[in-house]
């Protein structure tokens, strides 16, 4: 597994961490979040076009949006792993 730390939450506690990482091998972006509230999951599950509730194997997680940066530093390293 090539797996690369691209950047935490900047206003991080270090105890309740919003985290990118990148898996250059596999072309995927790892993200830790925030679980949403039943009614968030919820009303994620309503308006998603998918057919069904979202399955065990996937999460809903919440990223605050000061991570913007860090997100598209991590699309960064995947595409320019692409070009490798």
């Amino acid at each position: 597994m090539d797996l690369h730390f691209i950047g935490i939450d900047p206003d991080t506690d270090r105890d309740h961490c919003p985290t990118v990482w990148v898996d250059q091998e596999k072309q995927e972006l790892l993200l830790q979040g925030w679980k949403p509230d039943s009614t968030t999951h919820a009303a994620c599950e309503a308006s998603s076009p998918a057919n069904g509730p979202v399955p065990d194997g996937e999460a809903i997680v919440r990223i605050p949006a000061r991570m913007v940066p860090t997100i598209r530093e991590a699309c960064d390293a995947i595409e320019r792993a692409q070009l490798r």
